[in-house]
């Protein structure tokens, strides 16, 4: 069941309305006060209540109202859909921002499949359940679409590889929906971070420190130095990355950029990703990400 905060939502008729996942944490939080802040009604899902009430705590204005809701799961989006169908479903919806994702690291052979199923139940399969769900009222506004995917979908690393593939398969999606969605007049754009410096990182960080100590000793054998390697590098170009509110700022920029762009990168070390990976062969590609993430 989905839990709202408020049981009636007040908008204004006259404002622009996006519904953003995973809005009540993170770069999602940030997306969503400064839309909040630009006059857009914002519809956003949350994990928990307790991220909803900690929101309200910090000062959530009266503008943005937040669901439980978990994406993956087909009655929880109908639900949130509905909630927010009752308010606006005489204009429609201006902007979808499929925001929520997860991280699910570790050596390919060694990470349990479930974990990966996981990942793509909430990079892909949520984000298409969403996009589904909200496509007449975005038809009815002529609205638009943006994905937060990853620098990792068009250049993969080792020891992140359920998460460069679901990313990998919203880059198709992306050109599938662009297409099949434009004599609608409803605009795709798929958003694409590199390393960035929200709440994630410390996460992180405590995520890759439990893989490698749950490693058993076979497995620490043939991947605990390389690992240890990895997410000494990896946590440390986190830490380095775009703030999240910067981020955000870029996101907003870019809903509200005409013509709506195919694909924007947002950060220097993906708008650098991206212009390489067409000057360079495999294998210079993989001796690059060897020496970046100290695996030699």
């Amino acid at each position: 069941m989905t839990q709202q905060t408020d049981n009636n939502i007040m908008t204004n008729k006259k404002n622009r309305f996006v519904a953003i996942t995973g809005a009540a944490s993170g770069l999602g939080r940030h997306i969503s006060l400064l839309m909040a802040k630009k006059g857009y009604d914002v519809f956003g899902t949350a994990l928990s209540q307790k991220e909803i009430d900690d929101f309200i705590e910090a000062g959530k204005p009266d503008n943005i109202f937040l669901t439980v809701t978990d994406i993956t799961k087909e009655q929880d989006v109908n639900n949130w859909l509905n909630e927010v169908k009752s308010s606006i479903e005489d204009i429609g919806l201006h902007v979808l921002i499929n925001n929520a994702g997860i991280l699910t690291p570790g050596p390919m052979e060694i990470i349990p499949l479930n974990a990966i199923r996981k990942e793509f139940d909430v990079n892909v399969f949520g984000s298409i359940a969403v996009t589904h769900a909200f496509l007449p009222l975005l038809r009815k506004a002529k609205g638009r679409i943006l994905q937060i995917g990853s620098m990792s979908g068009f250049f993969p690393i080792p020891f992140n590889g359920p998460s460069s593939a679901s990313k990998a398969t919203l880059e198709a999606l992306a050109d599938v929906y662009r297409i099949e969605l434009l004599p609608f007049g409803v605009d795709y754009t798929l958003v694409l971070p590199g390393s960035m410096l929200t709440d994630g990182p410390e996460k992180t960080a405590a995520q890759l420190q439990a893989i490698s100590e749950n490693m058993t000793t076979e497995q620490y054998a043939l991947y605990g130095s390389q690992f240890g390697r990895f997410s000494k590098s990896f946590n440390a170009g986190q830490a380095a990355g775009i703030s999240a509110i910067e981020a955000a700022e870029k996101v907003v920029e870019i809903a509200e950029t005409n013509p709506a762009p195919s694909r924007a990168a947002i950060g220097q070390d993906a708008e650098n990703a991206m212009k390489i990976i067409h000057l360079k062969t495999d294998q210079e590609l993989d001796q690059m990400k060897i020496k970046a993430l100290d695996l030699n």
